[in-house]
């Protein structure tokens, strides 16, 4: 038998309590053995010497050293993988920042995944999609940059050819080939304001941060500001209108859709090669205002209907190879009309003619209500 040490509190402190308080006169101590009966316990009384001997299972049950066991075990278990987690959701958070700092800096990561907990997936799938919509805005506006310096380009080059030609033999020149030269300026000079004004357009109709000076328009009045104003650039260019007779009234900026409706005729007189009919028809259905500006000239080919209102450099060949470019012009057209909640489409086949046609409502829709009826 091997005595327990008094300092065992965990094992034996209990019943050595137990024992002086039993028998607070008597000496007593404690043994530990091997066998079935391997505590022994003597007590030494007044009366004797007493002894007593049992198993320490019926003393001490073990069940608590393994439910602290399994508490520690549990708990660093737990601790393991939070730990994981919490390191792979710093990683995930981390990957996204860098790929957005890289983005900022011209770096574009294409192979970059979205991984982690569903919000960080979610943060990272919004950013590649803000992430491609503002490459498409900067490829749109690359583009349109292109268009407008090719459009510049040519009427610029042609003032200054008149200019200079008229200055090295003004004196050589008849009084017709003056006025000839000095109308060739007149009309690339007045070109250039057309696209000084339709650039203005494009800073204003930016977005959906643009604010629109909607009021209600008549449509007569609007088809009349706009074919007069036609007809004092183009006087002998004849528009056949076809409009309802009953009053019709549509909120717009009737500035802006004037525009429109300019330019549309303006591309027509300038790049549909053999036109004989010019047309500006208006249809109202349900809630919404038709326009259509159709001609019977050369057409549009197909290839190039698909960056008609892009703003791209015009393709070689067909409406598009005249004197002055269309595609600054249209750009700016598609930007008005979705910023009054509309489309724009254009329609041709190549030598029939072309129909470009837009779409606005007629009556103002409250946004609450709608979404509440709906």
């Amino acid at each position: 038998l091997n005595k327990t040490s008094r300092n065992s509190k965990l094992v034996t402190g209990f019943l050595e309590d137990a024992l002086r308080r039993e028998f607070p006169e008597a000496i007593s101590s404690i043994y530990m053995g091997k066998g079935d009966y391997n505590m022994v316990v003597f007590v030494d009384t007044e009366n004797g010497l007493f002894q007593f001997s049992t198993s320490s299972k019926n003393i001490f049950s073990t069940s608590i050293f393994g439910f602290v066991a399994w508490m520690i075990g549990t708990s660093l278990l737990l601790f393991l993988v939070a730990a994981l987690f919490l390191r792979i959701q710093v990683r995930s958070i981390a990957e996204l920042a860098r790929v957005a700092e890289d983005f900022g800096k011209g770096i574009d990561n294409k192979d970059f995944k979205p991984y982690g907990s569903i919000e960080v997936r979610r943060a990272g799938i919004a950013f590649i999609k803000m992430k491609e919509r503002i490459q498409r805005q900067i490829s749109e506006r690359t583009q349109m940059l292109a268009g407008v310096s090719h459009d510049l380009r040519t009427p610029l080059t042609g003032i200054i050819g008149n200019s200079s030609l008229f200055l090295e033999s003004q004196n050589d020149l008849s009084s017709t080939e003056q006025r000839t030269i000095m109308t060739n300026i007149y009309e690339d000079s007045n070109w250039l304001l057309n696209m000084v004004e339709n650039l203005l357009s494009v800073t204003r109709v930016d977005t959906s941060t643009v604010r629109l000076s909607k009021n209600d328009t008549v449509l007569e009045e609007l088809i009349d500001a706009v074919l007069v104003k036609f007809h004092k650039h183009y006087p002998d260019t004849e528009v056949h209108v076809e409009i309802p007779e009953e009053f019709v009234s549509i909120p717009m900026d009737a500035m802006l859709i004037s525009q429109v409706l300019m330019n549309l005729l303006e591309n027509a007189v300038f790049h549909a090669k053999g036109m004989k009919n010019l047309w500006l028809r208006v249809e109202v259905k349900g809630l919404w205002a038709y326009f259509y500006v159709e001609d019977d000239g050369c057409g549009i080919p197909k290839e190039r209907l698909r960056t008609l209102f892009t703003g791209t450099l015009p393709s070689e060949g067909g409406a598009d190879s005249g004197k002055h470019g269309m595609g600054i012009g249209l750009s700016v057209c598609a930007a008005i009309i979705k910023a009054h909640g509309g489309e724009i489409k254009a329609e041709s086949r190549p030598g029939e003619g072309t129909t470009i046609r837009f779409w606005l409502e007629t009556e103002e829709v409250d946004t609450e209500e709608t979404e509440d009826e709906q």
